[in-house]
C-alpha cells in the first residue's frame, strides 16, 4: 500500500481513539517522573488482566507453549508479569525521546556478544541484527544509534496514517532510519545500507506479510519472515540474533552467535535453514525470559484460521 492509498481510507473511530491515546501518552509522559509513570503502567497492566481481552488471552496461550506443563495459576502469574513488562515497554517508549545520551547508555547493558558486533562493524561489512518482540527494542535501537552512528529498520504500516507517522517520527527522533513495511524498495534500501557497512535491525518473530518461512518453534509450526536471512545472504553481512529483557531498572541484551549460511544449491534453501536457526535462537532467549516476550498476536499455524483448516484437511 502506498502512502496515498493509506490516506484514501478514512480511519475508524477506534483508530482515531488509538491515535489520540498515543498522542496523549507521548506528550504527557515527558512531564511525569519515571517512578509515577512506572506505577501508572502497573495499574494499566492490572486493568488489562481483569478485562481478559483478546490480546491478553492470546498472550496467555502463547506463553503456555513457551512454559510447557505448568498449572493454570502458574500460567496466570507469568502472564500477569508479562503484562507488567509490556506496559513497562510502553512507559519507557513514551519517555525515551526525552532521555539524555548518558541515561540511554548507562541503562543499557550488553551481557554477551558485544565484541563480535563491534568487530563486524569495524570491519565495514555491515551487520544484520534480528530481534524478537522482547524487552525494549527501542532502547536497544537508541543505544545502537549512539554507538554506531545510526541504524535502519522497518516499521509496520499502521492505521490511521497519522498513528504510523507518529511512530516514524518517534523512531527517527532516536536516530533511526525508518522504512515502511510493504514499500516496493524495502529490500534494496536495506541491502544498500548493509553494503555501506551500516547496521540494519529488524523485528523478526512475526510474519506480518503472510509470506514467511515455516519453522519449528517450541515444537509447533509457525512462520517467520525471511528478510533477515535473505539480506545476509544477498550482501554477505553477518546475521546476529539479539534479545533484550528488563532487569534491575536497566535493559539487558544478548548478542547471540552469528548464523552462518549453510551449504545448499538453492538460495531459498539457505534462507530457510538460516531462518530456522534464527527461530531456535529466539526460542532460547524467550525460554530464558518468558515474561519479557510481548507476543499478543496469533503466531502459530494452529491458531490461524486458514492455516488451521489446511492442517485439519491434510
Amino acid at each position: 500500500m502506498t502512502r496515498a492509498d493509506a490516506r484514501s481510507h478514512a480511519p475508524t473511530v477506534a483508530e482515531r481513539v488509538a491515535d489520540a491515546g498515543f498522542a496523549v501518552g507521548w506528550g504527557a509522559a515527558q512531564h511525569v517522573p519515571a517512578a509515577i509513570a512506572r506505577r501508572m503502567a502497573g495499574i494499566a497492566a492490572g486493568v488489562m488482566w481483569r478485562r481478559q481481552g483478546t490480546s491478553v488471552l492470546q498472550l496467555r496461550a502463547n506463553l503456555a507453549r513457551v512454559l510447557g506443563p505448568v498449572t493454570s495459576d502458574e500460567l496466570d502469574a507469568v502472564t500477569q508479569d508479562a503484562l507488567r513488562r509490556y506496559l513497562r515497554y510502553w512507559q519507557e517508549a513514551f519517555q525515551l525521546p526525552s532521555w539524555s545520551t548518558q541515561r540511554i547508555t548507562s541503562t543499557f547493558e550488553v551481557v554477551e556478544g558485544l565484541e563480535q558486533l563491534d568487530a563486524a562493524m569495524d570491519a565495514g561489512t555491515g551487520v544484520m541484527l534480528a530481534l524478537p518482540h522482547m524487552g525494549n527494542w527501542d532502547h536497544a535501537g537508541a543505544w545502537a544509534t549512539l554507538r554506531y552512528g545510526g541504524l535502519s529498520t522497518v516499521a509496520e504500516r499502521l492505521r490511521p496514517e497519522s498513528l504510523f507517522d507518529r511512530f516514524v517520527a518517534y523512531r527517527e527522533s532516536l536516530g533511526m532510519e525508518v522504512i515502511a513495511l510493504g514499500d516496493s524498495d524495502v529490500t534494496s534500501r536495506l541491502a544498500r545500507r548493509l553494503k555501506e557497512g551500516r547496521l540494519v535491525c529488524l523485528l523478526a518473530d512475526r510474519d506480518l506479510l503472510g509470506r514467511g518461512v515455516e519453522v519449528d518453534f517450541f515444537g509447533e509450526a509457525a512462520s517467520m519472515p525471511p528478510g533477515p536471512a535473505a539480506l545476509s545472504v544477498l550482501t554477505g553481512a553477518p546475521l546476529m540474533p539479539v534479545s533484550t529483557w528488563h532487569a534491575d531498572g536497566v535493559t539487558r541484551a544478548r548478542i547471540h552467535p552469528v548464523i552462518e549460511p549453510t551449504a545448499a544449491s538453492r538460495r531459498g534453501d539457505v534462507v530457510e535453514a538460516m531462518t530456522q536457526r534464527l527461530a531456535d535462537a529466539f526460542a532460547v532467549a524467550i525460554a530464558d525470559h518468558p515474561v519479557d516476550w510481548h507476543m499478543m498476536q496469533r503466531l502459530w499455524h494452529a491458531d490461524l484460521p486458514t492455516r488451521g483448516r489446511a492442517a485439519a484437511d491434510d
